[in-house]
C-alpha cells in the first residue's frame, strides 16, 4: 500500500475565497445571473475553477449510477452518467476492514489527478464528501474505458459470446498473437514513460489493471497502490510499502528496499510473458513463490516454443529477460524499452 499520508490530506476543503458550489467537468463556476448547467452546456463566460482545485468537487445532482462493473476489498466500481457523459465511478467503502488502507488507496488513486495521456485512465473528479445516502469514504469519477481488460483478452474470461464476436478485441487467447502483444506492449510502456516522467510509480501493473478500449488501445488504470516519488534530494529515499500483486512484484520491493520506476519495468516483464504464453506466471504456494523469487531468482519459464519459433518470439524473450533482472540497474528504463518495442513493432 502507499505510505501513510499526513492528516491534512485526509480532507478536501476549498479555501474561503473560493465559491464552493458543486461543479463538474469541465469544472467551471457561472458568473452572476448564469446557470451552472444548461442543455447547451456551461456558459462560455463562466470562470474556470483554479486547476489545483478543479478535481475536488462533484455535482451529485448530475451523477447517476447505472450498474456495478466490479468490486474489491476497498469498494466498488460502477458504470454511471455524469453531466450526460458515460463514466466509471469508484466508491471507497466506509465499512472496510482496514479503513486506513482504504483511505490510502483513495488518495493513491489521485496521484494521476490532472494528468492526461492516451494510455492512462483519466480522473475527472473526486470528493471525500457525499450525500448521506452514500456510505463512502470517497468517490472518484473516471473516464469510462469499457469493462474489457488485458486479463480478459489473454485468458478469454469475462466476455460474452456476442462480445467475442463483435468487439474486435479478441476476448479469447486465440486472437492474441505476437504482433498484437507487441502493439499492446507499446501502449503500456508509453503509459509508463509518461507516469515515470511525472515521478509516479504504479506498483501494481498487471493484466487486470490494463483496460482495452473499443478502439483497441491499452490504458493503465487502478492506481490504488501507486506512489508519487518526491525529490530524493529533499526527502531522501522512499522505501516500499507492502501491497500490489505478489506474482508481479519486483524482488527489491519484496525485500523492503526503496522504490524506483524499475519496479514497474519488472511487472511489465511478467505481464508481457503472460501475453506471449497465455499462461499463469506461477503455480504453487504463495510463500514459496515469494521466497524463491528473492532467494533463487525464480521467474516464469521461457522454455515455451512460442519464444523459439520466430524472430519476434526470440526478441521478446530477450526483452523479458532484461526487464525482470534481479539487479535493478540492469533493467532498461521505460524510454529505452519503448524505443526497442517500437522497433520490434515494425517487424511484427
Amino acid at each position: 500500500m502507499p505510505s501513510p499520508l499526513p492528516v491534512s490530506r485526509l480532507r478536501l476543503e476549498f479555501s474561503p475565497s473560493v465559491n464552493a458550489r458543486p461543479c463538474s467537468s469541465p469544472l467551471v463556476f457561472p458568473t452572476k445571473g448564469e446557470k451552472l448547467f444548461s442543455e447547451k452546456g456551461p456558459s462560455p463566460r463562466a470562470c474556470r475553477l483554479p486547476s489545483r482545485l478543479a478535481w475536488c468537487s462533484i455535482d451529485w445532482n448530475q451523477l447517476s449510477l447505472l450498474h456495478p462493473l466490479g468490486s474489491g476489498g476497498f469498494g466498488s466500481v460502477y458504470k454511471a452518467v455524469y453531466c450526460g457523459t458515460t463514466v466509471a465511478v469508484k466508491q471507497v467503502k466506509k465499512c472496510s476492514k482496514n479503513r486506513l488502507a482504504s483511505r490510502q488507496s483513495f488518495w493513491a488513486e489521485l496521484n494521476v489527478a490532472h494528468l492526461h495521456h492516451n494510455n492512462v485512465v483519466h480522473v475527472i473528479a473526486a470528493s471525500t464528501c457525499a450525500p448521506s445516502s452514500q456510505d463512502t469514504l470517497g468517490t472518484i469519477i473516471m473516464e469510462y474505458v469499457g469493462n474489457s481488460t488485458l486479463h480478459h483478452v489473454i485468458y478469454g474470461t469475462g466476455c460474452t459470446t456476442a462480445e467475442r464476436k463483435d468487439d474486435g478485441l479478441g476476448c479469447g487467447n486465440a486472437f492474441l498473437n505476437l504482433a498484437q502483444a507487441v502493439c499492446y506492449s507499446c501502449d503500456i510502456v508509453a503509459g509508463l514513460v509518461f507516469l515515470h516522467s511525472q515521478l509516479i510509480v504504479h506498483l501494481d501493473l498487471k493484466p487486470a489493471n490494463i483496460f482495452i478500449t473499443e478502439q483497441n488501445v491499452c490504458k493503465i488504470g487502478d492506481f490504488g497502490c501507486s506512489q508519487k516519488l518526491e525529490d530524493t534530494v529533499l526527502s531522501g529515499p522512499q522505501l516500499c510499502q507492502q501491497g500490489g500483486t505478489y506474482t508481479h512484484r519486483a524482488p527489491e520491493l519484496l525485500k523492503g528496499e526503496k522504490i524506483t520506476p524499475k519496479a514497474d519495468i519488472y511487472s511489465f516483464a511478467i505481464t508481457l510473458w503472460q501475453m506471449v504464453t497465455q499462461k499463469e506466471p506461477y503455480l504453487g504456494d504463495h510463500q514459496y513463490v515469494l521466497y524463491s523469487v528473492v532467494a533463487y531468482n525464480l521467474r516464469p519459464s521461457l522454455s515455451d516454443d512460442v519464444f523459439k519459433d520466430s524472430t519476434i518470439g526470440q526478441q521478446l524473450e530477450t526483452t523479458i529477460e532484461s526487464c525482470w533482472r534481479a539487479d535493478v540497474a540492469e533493467r532498461p528504463n521505460a524510454e529505452l524499452l519503448l524505443h526497442d518495442l517500437h522497433s520490434l513493432s515494425l517487424k511484427a
